[in-house]
């Protein structure tokens, strides 16, 4: 099963996203603290992270690229770069 079938549907649409090997440790929003944030939702019962933004300037690409390469699980992933409809969807939504 390819990596992008087993995404958390949390996730922003985009080129970053958290798959579900994730064992909730949180270290990426820790490096990348405006595009991963900590899967509260009790009903899902999930404790997982996911992408709640992708990366609007070339410091949160860095800090993303980071997060990917420092993941114990390995559960972030790069699909390479995002569509111009995937940007325009992203530009209206944020990890809030």
């Amino acid at each position: 099963m390819k990596d992008s079938n087993r995404k958390f549907a949390e996730n922003i649409p985009g080129k970053y996203y958290v798959t579900r090997v994730c064992i909730g440790c949180t270290l990426c929003a820790e490096i990348a603290p405006e595009n991963f944030r900590e899967n509260r939702d009790w009903n899902v019962a999930l404790d997982n992270n996911y992408v709640c933004r992708q990366p609007q300037t070339p410091e949160e690409e860095l800090q993303c690229r980071d997060a990917l390469d420092a993941c114990p699980s390995e559960a972030i992933r790069d699909d390479g770069e995002e569509t111009d409809t995937e940007s325009q969807v992203n530009e209206n939504r944020s990890c809030q």
